[in-house]
């Protein structure tokens, strides 16, 4: 019978925030994770959220933020409670690296952010001239960020080739936190 003394399984509801520049491949990667199918997209003005299943008893809901320049300072305002970060570069877009890596800082510097583990998405290593993952470990200094649990992985959100690979690694970053 059982039923005044059991308990309700609860799915643990993680935080998880997705970031990076304009063009970088954010939306298009929430939506195919969501529904399995390449949506065209339009640059993200505020957010889009979804709630994902990802393993036995754990679901996310992702923040997909946009990334273009003028609503960058407000990034912050989305990182409290925040419980991994998933942050996409465009590995093809070299000249845009730099803007990538001191956006990433900022984030990962904010006050709300201290030991909370993340991942890299270098999106779009399927295109010409795309960093390798060594690449931009390198020129994202990740080296600096020990003090945290992180993974970099190459990914296309326009195929979708490595995109399990990516919610596997969420559910990793999410487990060591």
């Amino acid at each position: 019978m059982g039923g005044q003394n059991s308990k309700p399984l609860h799915k643990k509801q993680a935080r998880v925030v997705m970031m990076g520049l304009d063009f970088s491949g954010k939306s298009t990667i929430l939506y195919k994770l969501k529904m399995n199918q390449t949506m065209e997209t339009f640059p993200t003005v505020g957010f889009n959220v979804e709630s994902l299943e990802m393993a036995k008893n754990v679901s996310v809901t992702i923040w997909d933020v946009g990334g273009q320049d003028k609503l960058r300072s407000n990034w912050k305002e989305y990182l409290e409670d925040t419980d991994a970060l998933i942050f996409v570069v465009d590995s093809s877009d070299v000249p845009r690296l730099p803007d990538a890596a001191a956006e990433l800082v900022t984030v990962l510097n904010n006050e709300n952010m201290l030991g909370v583990p993340f991942l890299i998405l270098a999106n779009k290593h399927d295109l010409p001239g795309a960093l390798s993952a060594n690449e931009l470990t390198q020129f994202l200094k990740l080296e600096n960020y020990d003090d945290r649990a992180f993974e970099i992985l190459h990914c296309s959100a326009y195929t979708g080739e490595g995109l399990a690979e990516a919610m596997n690694a969420v559910a990793r970053l999410l487990r060591r936190s």
